[in-house]
């Protein structure tokens, strides 16, 4: 693919794919059923887990701009069976997420064009099981004309993007500035019902972190950015400012927003769908119009959101291809648009279908930890990286390290989700924080760094990822089990797929020696400058 992304596109990229989908989709979720007014809290928790999230992806990119992202970082470092499980649910998590944003269009676009939130911009199919009865039209259509525009051109969808990104923050400043000009502080302590729970934290620390667990998929954006390496002009200079530039700036803006529509209404007041609209039409700032521009600014997010998270997936799957884990079919690139035609077509068809009918609860569910799980492998595989030479250093200490760590990190989050509260608990918890610290510093002393990137790394290695490696772990014990068992339905049906057919294509590629010529290059090329490394 042609390198045409400086690190203006690389931020343009990063704000219009994060801001779209976080706050106009989740926070009101979050709000209402996890942190109440401490969503705030829930916002930079989150954001401090992408930054460091983004810092390991930033080494990849700039060591091997390839697109591809998570997927070719873990191929090349734990190998194929790892990359196909965390690729195939990235894969799956940016459908669902981009088919629960596209739902969200359709309640913002209705208060954009000043409907009642009763209007019939979607119609019930009584015969489909609750949940996936509701038929969004309008998400289709937003979904195959993004998918056109996609299709044509990465540079004009890039224009595209920073045109809607700019209007976009704009009004960004409005809501904020409307949010706090016109909110009160008595919200962020009492409830609107007296029934409920009042105070800044009315489900407790827990609900903080789990409102953090659901606002996490509002960060996916960043990842996407580093699938498009590969169209970079000069990545060990753009990608790092880039991907950091954009979490940064984007961390700053959830927790502003999250705070203004805390101002504006009680948490329980707060409505799951369009928060915004919502909090604008019913709180102190009255009239109509408020509500109506509200509307039309949070449509224009979701539209950049969409638009940045499409391109990731296409490029996901446009390199699995390469590697012949999936037909190559995906892997082929349009010779004069110079993108990834097929994968872009197949995956916007697909996310159609699921935004057609999928309730937005339950597509946020699945999502939440699946992003969790990539970065958490992610995280592992760039200390892997670091401290290991491929014949010529000995793996087991990293890797007895590596899960000693996370094993640790399990525990602490077990015992702080369902150890009584008292005296024996914090022992506990203290303990598990002690044996991670002696950990970490026993393997700083035992073990070397093997290599050390040439542009730019990870500082404070391995501090960095290992705490990583907790805030991904801790988020993930605050899910609820239907996410698990969904996480591990699709896992399940990733491993068949592998087994029964991707193991064998990919080993027939090999051994006719023709893996180039039907996928590309490009992990070729990053496997083969990874050896010349080491």
């Amino acid at each position: 693919m042609k390198r045409s992304l400086t690190w203006h596109d690389l931020i343009g990229f990063g704000v219009g794919g994060m801001v779209g989908a976080g706050v106009f989709v989740t926070t009101g979720r979050a709000s209402r059923t996890c942190a109440g007014p401490a969503v705030v809290l829930s916002y930079a928790i989150a954001g401090l887990c992408a930054l460091l999230s983004a810092f390991c992806y930033t080494e990849f990119a700039v060591d091997m701009p390839v697109a591809g992202g998570s997927f070719s970082y873990i191929r090349v470092t734990f190998g194929e069976f790892p990359a196909f499980l965390t690729g195939a649910n990235l894969i799956v998590d940016y459908v669902l997420s981009n088919a629960a944003v596209a739902r969200g269009f359709t309640s913002y676009l209705g208060t954009a064009l000043g409907l009642p939130a009763t209007a019939p911009l979607r119609f019930t199919a009584h015969a489909l099981p609750k949940g996936y009865n509701e038929i969004d039209l309008i998400a289709v259509v937003v979904v195959l004309l993004i998918t056109f525009i996609i299709c044509y051109s990465t540079k004009e969808s890039s224009w595209v993007n920073m045109s809607l990104t700019a209007l976009h923050i704009l009004f960004i400043a409005f809501v904020i500035a409307a949010g706090f000009w016109r909110g009160k502080l008595v919200n962020f302590t009492e409830a609107g019902y007296p029934e409920n729970a009042g105070g800044f934290f009315p489900f407790g620390a827990t609900g903080v972190f789990n409102g953090a667990a659901v606002v996490y998929v509002s960060y996916i954006g960043y990842d996407a950015v580093s699938t498009m390496a590969e169209e970079v002009e000069n990545p060990e200079k753009n990608i790092p400012i880039g991907v950091t530039g954009s979490v940064v700036m984007v961390s700053a803006l959830y927790c502003l927003m999250a705070a203004s529509v805390s101002a504006l209404l009680p948490y329980d007041m707060i409505e799951a769908d369009a928060p915004f609209s919502g909090a604008f039409s019913e709180g102190p700032s009255g009239g109509k119009w408020v509500s109506n521009v509200i509307g039309v600014g949070a449509s224009f997010g979701i539209v950049t959101s969409l638009l940045v998270a499409m391109l990731g997936q296409a490029r996901y799957m446009c390199v699995i291809g390469r590697s012949c884990v999936v037909p190559t079919w995906f892997a082929q690139v349009h010779p004069s648009t110079s993108t990834p035609v097929n994968a872009s077509s197949f995956l916007g068809i697909l996310t159609a279908a699921i935004a057609l009918f999928t309730d937005l609860d339950i597509l946020l569910d699945l999502v939440s930890i699946g992003t969790l799980f990539v970065f958490y492998m992610v995280a592992n595989a760039v200390i892997y990286r670091r401290y290991v030479a491929v014949g010529t250093t000995n793996p087991w200490p990293t890797l007895s390290f590596l899960f000693c760590f996370s094993l640790t990190c399990v525990m602490f989050t077990l015992l702080w989700r369902f150890a009584p509260s008292g005296k024996p608990k914090a022992v506990m918890l203290a303990a598990c924080v002690a044996a991670a610290i002696a950990l970490l510093q026993v393997f700083l002393f035992m073990v070397p760094q093997a290599r050390k990137p040439e542009n730019w790394g990870v500082p404070f290695m391995p501090w960095i990822p290992s705490i990583s490696i907790f805030l991904n772990i801790f988020l993930l014990g605050a899910l609820n089990r239907g996410s698990y068992l969904r996480f591990g339905f699709f896992s399940g049906l990733t491993v068949l797929v592998y087994v029964v057919y991707s193991v064998h294509s990919s080993f027939d590629a090999e051994e006719e020696g023709i893996l180039c010529e039907k996928a590309g290059e490009s992990i070729k090329e990053s496997v083969g400058r990874e050896d010349h490394i080491l």
